[in-house]
């Protein structure tokens, strides 16, 4: 693997000993960052120097919660609810349908525009239905080079027995078959267990699939607390993490949480427990306000996700914006309602940035790896064009990338210290060779579902 070095970039390492640099270098070798400072060209040697003169420089952007197999499906989800359209559409329907080859294709082209929009990392939230179905979900994270966290949820195939209070636990033969057969020995790839939960499955389930990812050493990510019903105000029945509350950790990460109490939300954090917030999806399907808030005040951090991308795209940039201003806007009412003036902005722009980078890092157990630009973790890194009429002039790295770049402005992408985005180009021939299928793929799903748009 050739040795690199980015040079003369605005870096923003989001490490507080390494800081912010101006005219920055950072040199890598055999994919890992190995130094960062200013003025390295003496140690560059025979590297391959990649300009990065008016470019701001950040960690790649990690997605910790997304299904990647509904790619091909897009645009059919922008007017759907949770509790109507999604769950009798998607869950009861559409993914039951999915092949083999329908998994790969959406994956291999969800993966790819995480890519393309400055996404090195991503927990792909998969519904196989079959080992074949996630033996090709995997074949296409491991073609479109993206570093992944696949997650082995219930298969799409019978939505009644895998959910709505389900007895039966996940097929472990399957996954494990699969994590020692495709994913542990790979350098980009690790499992998840996607846990039903308390919400869709039985109590006995819910501490039993826990158990199995514990087992294997892997993390446990869960769909919970995203419907009224599972809100203690309309629901007195309703008992939060239930019957795995004594089994929360660091290895366990909450999608969505929207209606948990202040105690619950508490409690996870206490735990080490971590929380995704995909805003977008969230505030359109009904789901309720995104937990940003409550965790904030719990002593935490949410990491963003982007979720359904039947619905939305997988542009992480925006779920950043989105989900710092809608907090932002929630905390201003209140000071409003209250007959007091906004003095100032609690969530900053700097802190938005982390939660799409070293939060997700550490809710997908890889804080150690990625996250940060920081000398010893590998080198997952993106460059963006500040010298365009729509990000010039510069005068806050931090801000522009948050605030002013789009992904016209992702100019260069590197995973584990290799280029997958270059000069704005997407370097991977199968979005060429692949895409009359996973159109095709996208078409025949939408019409044997029978999908009226």
């Amino acid at each position: 693997m050739a040795r690199k070095m980015i040079q003369n970039g605005d870096i923003v390492s989001l490490d507080e000993d390494v800081g912010n640099l101006e005219n920055g270098d950072i040199l890598i070798e055999d994919g890992e960052i190995v130094d960062i400072g200013q003025d390295l060209s003496d140690t560059a040697g025979d590297a391959d120097v990649v300009d990065a003169s008016d470019h701001v420089v950040v960690p790649g952007f990690v997605d910790s919660h997304i299904h990647l197999a509904q790619t091909q499906v897009r645009g059919i989800a922008g007017d759907w609810s949770l509790m109507g359209e999604y769950f009798e559409h998607m869950l009861g329907n559409i993914t039951g349908i999915y092949q083999p080859e329908d998994m790969y294709l959406g994956g291999l082209f969800g993966a790819l525009e995480k890519l393309y929009t400055g996404t090195t990392t991503a927990l792909d939230w998969s519904y196989p239905n079959s080992l074949e179905h996630g033996e090709r979900a995997i074949d296409a994270l491991k073609d479109a080079g993206l570093r992944a966290v696949y997650t082995y949820g219930p298969p799409g195939d019978d939505a009644p027995k895998w959910w709505y209070d389900s007895d039966v636990g996940l097929p472990e033969q399957n996954i494990r078959e699969l994590y020692n057969e495709e994913i542990r020995n790979h350098d980009l790839l690790s499992l998840a267990i996607g846990l039903r939960g308390p919400d869709f499955c039985t109590d006995e389930i819910a501490r039993s699939d826990l158990e199995l990812a514990r087992d294997l050493g892997v993390i446990a990510t869960i769909h919970m607390g995203a419907a009224q019903w599972t809100s203690s105000e309309y629901n007195p029945d309703y008992q939060g993490f239930g019957a795995i509350e004594d089994m929360l950790g660091p290895d366990v990460n909450i999608a969505h949480a929207n209606h948990f109490s202040q105690e619950d939300i508490q409690h996870a954090v206490d735990q080490g427990a971590t929380f995704s917030s995909t805003p977008e999806v969230e505030m359109q399907m009904g789901h309720g306000i995104p937990v940003t808030g409550k965790v904030l005040d719990a002593g935490g951090r949410v990491a963003w996700g982007v979720d359904v991308c039947s619905n939305v795209s997988g542009d992480m940039g925006s779920q950043m914006r989105i989900g710092l201003q809608v907090h932002r806007m929630l905390e201003n009412q209140d000071l409003l309602e209250a007959g007091e003036e906004v003095m100032e902005t609690e969530l900053s722009a700097q802190k938005t940035l982390e939660m799409a980078t070293i939060e997700g890092a550490k809710a997908l157990g890889m804080e150690d790896e990625i996250g940060t630009l920081t000398p010893g973790k590998r080198a997952d890194i993106v460059m963006i064009d500040t010298n365009d009429f729509m990000t010039a002039p510069s005068h806050s790295p931090v801000q522009t990338a948050v605030f002013q770049a789009d992904q016209s402005h992702i100019d260069t992408v590197l995973v584990d210290g290799e280029f997958r985005v270059r000069d704005g180009e997407l370097l991977n021939d199968l979005v060429d060779e692949e895409f009359d299928r996973f159109v095709e793929s996208g078409e025949r799903l939408i019409e044997e579902a029978g999908i009226d748009l």
